[in-house]
């Protein structure tokens, strides 16, 4: 399976979200992982297999803004709605997609390192239980 397809209007915070704001630096969907670049102070979308930097997942996107806009996104949820289907139990990882998500970690092999975050578990079709934790650098 490919990065999910998430509907970006369907990508919603509970009330119980831990949410802040930054500047994106690319244009940016709901639902897209994010990076911060410490080089530019910018949120950019985040790719596991690209550099250890650009693979350090800070927060999903709550929705879309062009580079130099204000973006809010969420750090972390106990019932985000991704914008996917999902199956109960599925785990979520950032993906070698840059800003996408994958809920099979063989999706990611890539013959490289990859620096991947476990995002979260489902906890419905529609929801997970959005508590990031990164994995570190593996190679498949």
């Amino acid at each position: 399976m490919a990065a999910l397809s998430i509907t970006a209007g369907s990508v919603i915070p509970s009330v119980n979200a831990s949410t802040t704001k930054g500047t994106a630096g690319a244009t940016i969907t709901a639902g897209q992982t994010l990076y911060l670049d410490s080089a530019t102070s910018t949120l950019k979308l985040c790719d596991a297999d690209a550099s250890a930097a650009a693979s350090t997942f800070v927060g999903i996107a709550m929705h879309g803004a062009s580079s130099g806009q204000e973006l809010r996104y969420v750090f972390k949820d106990p019932a985000l709605a991704i914008g996917a289907t999902l199956v109960i139990g599925d785990t979520l990882w950032t993906s070698g997609t840059a800003g996408g998500i994958t809920k099979t970690f063989t999706d990611n092999v890539t013959g490289g390192t990859l620096y991947v975050t476990v995002l979260g578990t489902a906890i419905s079709t529609s929801a997970i239980n959005f508590n990031p934790a990164a994995a570190g650098a593996l190679t498949p």
